[in-house]
């Protein structure tokens, strides 16, 4: 049986890799799915991907509020109704130490970072039905940290906050929020952290990076999507306030 089947699903990032592997996991699994980014030609290929009838779009810029509200009242008017909410979308930033990292970065970041996730979580919570799930994409440095990641780190912890106050506010409802936070994953924004980190070729950086997790291993996209579906479904019922680590052991 679908786990999913009946429920709408509303994605920020969805253009990234992680965003559109979330996307279809989603849809795999009986779900309609609204997409937002800013990059309109990948919306537009997810959706003739996944199917018009069950996937839309809209470009929205997370950080602006009327945007944001903009898409969320039409994917319900598009699908009746919502259900779960990724609030994906994100930016990294600059590896520089605390006292030389630039004043507009460090604002940017956590303009993307935190006024994203809360315009999403404000907007999508007032109309979300009950019973359904707010997870909000952080980071494994919103569980640990490490050098010259300030902007970057001080973002994926607020959002820690965020949804642990979310997850007291909504639990009346049913709703569930909860925080996800990957460590590396393969794909392109890791590969431009890990070079900027570690100041060596995309390969030579990724192994120094596998070195550091226990498991040996960068995930995939699809490995983080699988526990997005799990905590959308009601096979998490009983999941909310949670910081779900899915890091290959990269935060113990």
């Amino acid at each position: 049986m679908s786990r999913l089947a009946g429920k709408t699903a509303f994605i920020t990032g969805a253009a990234g890799s992680i965003g559109l592997a979330s996307a279809r996991a989603l849809a795999s699994e009986g779900a309609n799915v609204f997409l937002t980014d800013l990059d309109e030609g990948a919306l537009e290929a997810a959706v003739a991907e996944i199917g018009s009838e069950r996937a839309a779009h809209a470009v929205a810029d997370t950080t602006d509020g009327a945007a944001v509200a903009a898409a969320v009242a039409a994917a319900v008017e598009r699908f009746g109704g919502l259900d779960v909410a990724f609030a994906n979308a994100g930016v990294f930033g600059v590896v520089a130490p605390v006292s030389e990292y630039p004043d507009d970065v460090f604002e940017r970041v956590l303009r993307v970072n935190v006024i994203g996730p809360f315009l999403v979580a404000k907007h999508t919570l007032a109309v979300m039905r009950p019973g359904g799930s707010l997870i909000i994409n952080s980071s494994v440095v919103g569980l640990t940290s490490d050098r010259g990641i300030a902007g970057y780190a001080t973002s994926k912890h607020a959002v820690v906050g965020l949804m642990r106050t979310a997850a007291k506010e909504m639990a009346g409802r049913g709703i569930r929020v909860n925080s996800l936070h990957p460590g590396p994953v393969d794909n392109g924004f890791q590969t431009a952290i890990e070079v900027e980190a570690i100041g060596a070729s995309a390969a030579e950086a990724a192994k120094v990076f596998d070195q550091m997790i226990p498991l040996g291993r960068h995930a995939t996209a699809e490995e983080i999507a699988h526990i997005v579906v799990f905590l959308a479904s009601d096979e998490s019922s009983f999941i909310t306030g949670a910081t779900i680590a899915a890091d290959g052991g990269l935060s113990v």
